[in-house]
């Protein structure tokens, strides 16, 4: 009985059995692009990563209201949102498929990222 217990252990600890959770090594981050030039590049204080059918954005500095929207990758609307920063929103995308976000500041300054929701 030792014997079984200790090999059932050992299996266990070597995952050899296939009974560990599944490692994610992190959440695709999406490159944020400015689309309109105006004033100041704010690209780098939008910080956007998709998981699973779960789109999160965070804004690390205060730009102001920012509209966002998501659109298939042929334009189709998702859904659209309005977000005070410096904060963050999620969004929830319910299809699997290719999609653009766009951020839309008060100055009419645009960003835009693409993204893909696999399941």
């Amino acid at each position: 009985m030792l014997c079984l217990v200790f090999s059932g252990a050992l299996c266990y600890a070597n995952s050899v059995a296939r009974t560990e959770n599944e490692k994610r090594e992190g959440t695709p981050k999406l490159t944020i692009q400015k689309s309109q030039h105006g004033g100041v590049d704010k690209s780098g204080s939008i910080l956007a990563s998709i998981d699973g059918h779960t789109l999160s954005v965070v804004f690390t500095e205060n730009l102001g209201q920012v509209d966002i929207e998501v659109t298939t990758s042929t334009g189709g609307y998702v859904q659209a949102d309005s977000t005070i920063t410096p904060n963050g929103i999620q969004l929830y995308v319910p299809n699997t498929g290719d999609y653009i976000v766009t951020f839309t500041l008060l100055d009419g300054d645009e960003y835009y990222g693409e993204f893909t929701v696999t399941d």
